[in-house]
C-alpha cells in the first residue's frame, strides 16, 4: 500500500506496527518526519509535510497507541 500525506491514519498504523512501545506524545516533529518518509511504503514528497499533516498523523497514531496499551 502506498502511503500518502493524505493518508495520516494508514501512516499511523505502520509507525505503530514499528514502533510499537512508542507513546506518540513523545515525538518531536523533526522526528516523526524523518520516521514517516523513512516507511518503506511512503510516496509522496517530503517536502509536502506541513505541521498540520505531521499533527493529523501524530493523534491517528496516538489513537491506534492508546487502543492498544488500554
Amino acid at each position: 500500500m502506498k502511503l500518502y500525506w493524505d493518508t495520516p491514519e494508514d501512516i499511523a498504523e505502520q509507525l505503530f506496527e514499528a514502533q510499537p512501545e512508542t507513546d506518540p506524545l513523545s515525538i518531536r516533529f523533526t522526528d516523526l518526519l524523518r520516521w514517516v518518509t523513512e516507511l518503506e511504503d511512503f510516496s509522496d514528497d517530503p517536502q509536502d509535510s506541513s505541521e498540520g499533516k505531521l499533527e493529523a498523523i501524530q493523534m491517528a497514531w496516538l489513537e491506534i497507541y492508546k487502543e492498544e496499551n488500554a
